[in-house]
């Protein structure tokens, strides 16, 4: 049965991972944690006298139980509300063999603790007002970081910067509420104390603040989980062998028999502080076995969910055979939101007269199906080979176009594909202060606040009374609220927390 997170109950865990280590640390956090801590804890064979405790001060001592010492170690007190949880806090450091772990812990139980579900240290934090939602997210996002950019996102969200842009976001938007609920208790006097030209005007700058934060989701997404990158390409090309090499092992089968690989293989790689996410694809080909088909129904499927994509290909093919497996990927990428770094693979199996003949003619050979591409993902042609997105970007479709050559057995070619591959996230990098959404509930939250403040302006526009347009934006206070915890519910918090480790 579920603990009541709300009650005056005195907790305890261990903060510290289960496992022999040099060192264990339990916490215990409540209104009884002063006094159960004394009650075991000794100086000089002396039981330690409450009405000593310095707050914030460490002190030597044993840990005993009828009599019997446990171990030696260091007692931290925390006063409330200065500590972590905003309640007393006792943090009890012994040596951490299994038997010390567990006999601590019973002890501190048989005194008058329980011990604490998941989360729970953080979620009376929340409770105690040290933090919103947002930041307490943050923590279990900076415990689990693994890069140097997971690890910078969590810092910003932990400082507040995306609960200070919604509370300036929701401050505005609450003050036009009033003044139409305010309109609402006088509606029999018919007047406006809304100025719907002032409404419109916050709408429209709170909606695209809300988009703006809405469309960081795919990049901050991608860093917090690594960035995705499918390496696709027909059989035979060298996926794999590619895969391999980036990693260092050997992690997916290598064979020349084609449709050897029949499922994506995903495996993480730390490249210059940034995770990315390598995903091998079964072999695009015509097929009619069943398993291939399947295997390669999910290569394009992982192709349009990536950030990079690595188009593979075999120099060691006829030209026209290399153009028709590259206009195949082209196609099915985005060109105008995903990184397409096209490979010619095998390069130590060419002569320099094939190269030479490939890079003549592979530009303006492509530059069709790029066009293609561009126009159907809502970007236009220009001049020759002028292209432009959104009706302001000009980009040169040469330089666009990423084209390189190399060999997946050789480890130069490879790790210069690594800075490649590190150059097209970075391009995307932010600044320390820049705010990304990294948080599912977060997106989902964002993505029905913008709903309910399009209802809004579609409102004000076809004239709705005011009556149902405040609704709407009560709808859409509700999910920015959501987001930090000024609105929320047991079942978001029980969700939230229960990802936590026991003793956090």
């Amino acid at each position: 049965m579920k603990a009541n997170f709300l009650n005056a109950d005195t907790i305890c865990a261990l903060a510290t991972p289960h496992g022999v280590s040099s060192i264990t640390v339990a916490r215990i956090s409540g209104s009884q944690s002063f006094p159960i801590v004394c009650s075991v804890f000794t100086r000089n064979g002396n039981p330690f006298d409450i009405d000593l405790i310095v707050s914030n001060k460490v002190y030597y001592g044993q840990i005993v139980d009828n009599g019997d010492m446990l171990d030696e170690g260091l007692v931290s007190f925390f006063k409330a509300p200065h500590s972590f949880t905003g309640e007393d806090v006792v943090e009890i450091s012994l040596h951490g063999s299994l038997f010390i772990q567990k006999r601590i812990l019973e002890i501190l139980i048989a005194h008058g603790c329980r011990m604490a579900e998941p989360g729970e240290f953080t979620r009376r934090a929340f409770i105690n007002r040290k933090f919103d939602l947002t930041q307490a997210e943050a923590i279990a996002d900076l415990i689990s970081s693994e890069s140097e950019s997971t690890h910078h996102l969590a810092i910003n969200q932990l400082k507040g910067g995306f609960s200070k842009e919604l509370q300036i976001m929701r401050s505005k938007l609450l003050e036009m509420t009033a003044l139409m609920e305010l309109e609402l208790d006088f509606s029999e006097e018919d007047v406006e104390f809304a100025d719907r030209s002032k409404l419109k005007a916050l709408l429209q700058e709170t909606l695209n603040h809300v988009e703006r934060l809405k469309d960081s989701f795919r990049l901050g997404n991608a860093i917090k989980n690594g960035v995705p990158v499918a390496i696709v390409g027909q059989t035979n090309t060298g996926k794999s062998t590619l895969l391999n090499a980036l990693l260092g092992e050997d992690r997916a089968i290598v064979s020349d028999i084609a449709g050897t690989t029949r499922d994506t293989i995903e495996e993480t790689l730390n490249i210059n502080g940034t995770v990315f996410r390598f995903i091998d694809t079964a072999g695009i080909r015509d097929t009619d076995e069943t398993i291939e088909k399947i295997g390669i129904e999910r290569t394009f499927k992982k192709l349009s969910e990536a950030d990079i994509v690595i188009g593979m290909l075999d120099g060691t093919l006829p030209f026209s055979k290399i153009l028709q497996a590259a206009e195949t990927i082209i196609s099915n990428v985005n060109v105008l939101k995903q990184k397409l770094l096209l490979l010619v693979n095998k390069s130590d199996l060419m002569d320099y007269a094939a190269m030479c003949d490939l890079n003549d003619r592979f530009l303006d050979d492509l530059k069709s199906c790029y066009e293609n591409n561009i126009e159907a993902h809502g970007g236009y042609m220009t001049d020759e080979y002028q292209f432009s997105i959104n009706g302001h970007d000009l980009y040169d479709l040469q330089n666009w176009m990423s084209f390189n050559y190399i060999s997946a057995k050789d480890t130069n070619d490879v790790e210069e594909l690594k800075s490649t591959i590190f150059d097209c996230y970075s391009s995307e990098s932010i600044d320390a202060n820049t705010v990304l959404v990294t948080n599912v509930r977060h997106y989902e939250a964002l993505l029905h606040a913008a709903e309910s403040l399009n209802a809004v302006q579609q409102g004000l526009e076809n004239g709705i009374p005011t009556d149902l347009v405040s609704q709407d934006l009560r709808d859409a206070l509700y999910h920015l609220g959501s987001i930090t915890g000024e609105i929320t519910t047991n079942e978001i918090l029980e969700t939230i927390f229960s990802r936590f480790c026991i003793g956090k």
